[in-house]
């Protein structure tokens, strides 16, 4: 349960840092111009950082509830499974939909896609390496 805890404040810290590289750059910001109208003109940091601790803990806790499901022999394996599974159900659906609503460009879109799956293979590479379900 420890372990646990620290590896899901650990991760909630590390999407945080994550969101702000990959929102925050200067490429993203030139892609991601087209929401510049409807954007707020700034962050709530204090809000931002207790919804990325609590994406830590719920990440953390559905792959402990899924690991024995998840294909792979290995914590690794069972990592990369789970970011592929997060990315399809938090960025991939994301995308296409944004895709489909909003006159995005093709590299934002794609920006998106990749960046997203780079970031949910660091979260599932971490909780591959370091968690495990008692029993």
């Amino acid at each position: 349960m420890i372990r646990y805890v620290f590896v899901s404040i650990f991760s909630g810290i590390l999407f945080g840092i994550m969101d702000g590289l990959i929102n925050a750059n200067p490429l993203a910001q030139e892609l991601y111009e087209v929401y510049k109208a409807i954007a707020r003109p700034s962050i709530n940091i204090a809000a931002g950082f207790l919804i990325d601790l609590a994406y830590g803990f719920i990440m953390a806790g559905i792959f402990l509830l899924l690991y024995k499901s998840l294909p792979g022999g290995s914590g690794l394996l069972k990592g990369v499974s789970f970011a592929l599974l997060a990315w399809f159900f938090r960025v991939v659906m994301y995308a296409a939909s944004q895709w489909m609503t909003i006159n995005l460009p093709a590299s934002a879109v794609l920006y998106t896609l990749v960046t997203g799956l780079g970031e949910m293979l660091i979260i599932g590479l971490l909780y591959g390496f370091t968690l495990k379900p008692m029993g």
